[in-house]
């Protein structure tokens, strides 16, 4: 095999569509954008407009925002813990942090932590954990669930059910303490366990 031979798989690369070069190559003349109108000129950007009707994305209500410095995490689910530490690459009997998640492969890299999901089974007792922020532990709700409660409400639960327990990086703000679940959720309303609002 020599240099100039070596080519890539027929198809692999398909040359794009040249437009404007004449009638029989199937896009010349018009170029496939019709004959006048706004939509055959150039530089007219109309995504989104609905003739002067208010458009969807004004008419749609805006709730909420995005916290710009809110904490990322890497995420864990239980059962790889279980496989990492039955394999051998993580070692139960000394201390589990982010800097052993990341030694046995369990995560790339820390970010502001490590979240653990509760997905799969934790058999093996872990002797040391790293600054366990919180851990959730299912109890019966103080204030009866709503019948139908809202999206947001039930995002908040799936939401504080899969977490397990949250790992703080070193470096990472300490932060505050509380409940999930479905306690918690109604603890942010009544002002459960000292958290107002």
């Amino acid at each position: 095999m020599k240099l100039n031979e070596i080519a890539d798989n027929k198809g692999a690369n398909k040359k794009r569509m040249r437009l404007g070069q004449g009638v029989g190559s199937g896009k010349g003349k018009t170029a496939g954008r019709g004959v006048k109108g706004q939509k055959s000129r150039r530089g007219v950007a109309i995504n989104g407009f609905e003739g002067g009707q208010m458009p969807i994305y004004m008419r749609t209500p805006k709730r909420g925002f995005t916290k710009p410095n809110a904490n990322k995490y890497a995420w864990v689910n239980l059962g790889r813990l279980e496989k990492a530490i039955a394999d051998g690459k993580l070692d139960a009997k000394s201390k589990v942090d982010t800097d052993a998640l990341v030694a046995a492969g369990l995560i790339r890299r820390p970010k502001d932590g490590v979240r653990l999901l509760a997905k799969g089974e934790l058999k093996s007792k872990v002797d040391s954990w790293s600054r366990m922020l919180r851990k959730r532990r299912s109890r019966p709700s103080r204030k009866p669930a709503e019948k139908s409660p809202s999206p947001r409400r039930r995002r908040l639960r799936r939401r504080a059910s899969r977490t397990y327990a949250v790992l703080e990086t070193a470096g990472s703000p300490r932060l505050p303490m509380r409940p999930t679940g479905a306690a918690g959720v109604a603890g942010r309303e009544t002002g459960v366990n000292g958290i107002c609002g």
